[in-house]
């Protein structure tokens, strides 16, 4: 590696500044995490970042240093950092109200659940919330499994669907699996990964494999087929062409219902469509979304059709928080600027600039095996080799710990580690990424 300059580039301009900070200090703050929180509770970088405060697509240290937030919070700001019409929502109705639950009625869950219904397709109408993306894939299960009295249930290899114990069962990803008994009744089909996968783009070729395993490894009749529209944890793979609409068909034949995983593709962040799903051509029976629904609110949602819904009448079910006032008031809020701001616009604007940026630096960089992903959900694989995609996985984490140094913050994933995870705050401006742009060139030039 070469020698480290400073950055040829510069933030934009931005009129905000941070309250000082006056707590402990980073390495206090370090000290107290080693000795109190659990140790699976990693940071994110070799030599850490301490976030003390954050203002739209921006994230500032303790010492006041401004960073352009290129991981929105691992896919969880949508419209920005503290947006100002977001907190005067959750402000209000903290001082109202904080707590209640179903049992009680409440304006804010009911109309909260109208509002999101309306920007559903089909008779996607019915909603239960929740408090995390593991929470909702888990209702989803359980409802897919009570509605079709079936027990199987096909998953894509490469996924990620949670933490929770039956969510783990899920993924398709060795790195987040406990060896634990988890993952009865999940069986993992050939993931449709244009970039890796073994019938490339081919969707029809990945398809006919799931036919196969719904036919040796279940009884012939599934409970449900779960996914996401593009894989994030897995490294932003989008699925083959015409995957869904023939995995659709073969599930349901198979008297299963289709599952989509919103948590990270939803909300406007692909840009061409509203939800994840809709861009390839699909309308699921049971939608799970999280993340961006709340803008860093700790709020989730199940949204599916009144006939399915029904199925959790059978028995009683509650959660405490779920459609807590305080979370749907910020929810509602996210909507309104969602549509205010026409954020899904600039979605397919400005990461249609950013992707077009990226691919003018694999031009540059052969250590860059693919670009990808839609809207600002894009992925940036490196690879040793262009002809046998060997994972970059050294290359990858000098240019993440660099492009830190020098300002931006960017995930990373994928099984290897070799993946940049590109999802920044929406509100992402075409200065920011072209200052997000110089950073990573210099990076990949330090190689």
């Amino acid at each position: 590696m070469s020698s480290k300059p400073d950055s040829v580039a510069q933030l934009p301009p931005f009129d905000y500044d941070p309250p000082p900070y006056d707590g402990p200090s980073k390495e206090e703050v370090i000290a107290l995490r080693k000795q109190y929180l659990n140790p699976a509770m990693l940071w994110h970088f070799k030599d850490p970042v301490m976030i003390t405060s954050g203002k739209m697509q921006y994230l500032y240290d303790e010492t006041g240093r401004r960073y352009l937030d290129a991981f929105g919070g691992i896919v969880t700001v949508s419209v920005g950092h503290c947006h100002p019409e977001v907190n005067k929502a959750v402000q209000a109705q903290t001082e109202r109200l904080q707590h209640t639950t179903v049992i009680y009625l409440n304006n804010q869950i009911a109309e909260y659940a109208k509002e999101l219904a309306d920007r559903m397709p089909g008779n996607l109408k019915v909603v239960y919330f929740v408090n995390s993306g593991s929470e909702a894939n888990d209702m989803a299960l359980m409802m897919a499994r009570l509605y079709t009295g079936q027990y199987d249930i096909m998953a894509l290899r490469n996924c990620y669907h949670g933490m929770s114990e039956s969510t783990m069962g899920l993924v398709g990803l060795n790195t987040w699996r406990a060896n634990v008994p988890l993952g009865f009744g999940v069986h993992h089909a050939l993931n449709p990964d244009p970039y890796r996968g073994v019938f490339g783009n081919d969707g029809a070729a990945y398809a006919r494999d799931l036919q196969d395993l719904i036919g040796s490894a279940t009884s012939g009749r599934v409970a449900g087929f779960i996914h996401e529209t593009i894989q994030g944890v897995g490294g932003a793979v989008p699925l083959a062409d015409g995957y869904l609409p023939a995995a659709y068909d073969i599930v349901r034949q198979a008297g299963g219902l289709c599952i989509a995983d919103e948590v990270q593709s939803g909300f406007g962040r692909c840009g061409s469509h509203y939800w994840g799903f809709q861009t390839a051509g699909v309308v699921p029976d049971i939608v799970t979304m999280a993340k961006g629904i709340g803008n860093g609110l700790p709020l989730a949602a199940v949204v599916t059709t009144p006939e399915i819904a029904a199925v959790m009448g059978r028995k009683l079910h509650f959660n405490t928080f779920g459609g807590n006032p305080v979370c749907s008031a910020g929810g509602r809020a996210v909507l309104r600027v969602i549509d205010d701001e026409r954020i899904q616009e600039r979605a397919a604007d400005v990461g249609a600039y950013l992707k077009a940026g990226l691919e003018r630096l694999a031009d540059k960089h052969d250590v860059i095996g693919d670009v990808r992903g839609r809207g600002l959900l894009l992925g940036m694989e490196l690879v040793k080799d262009r002809a046998t995609k060997e994972p970059a996985k050294e290359e990858t984490a000098y240019v993440f710990e660099r492009a830190k140094d020098l300002g931006v913050l960017l995930g990373k994933g994928g099984l290897h580690g070799n993946v940049f995870r590109i999802k920044p705050p929406m509100c992402l401006s075409k200065q920011d990424v072209d200052f997000l742009l110089a950073v990573v060139d210099q990076a990949l030039s330090e190689l």
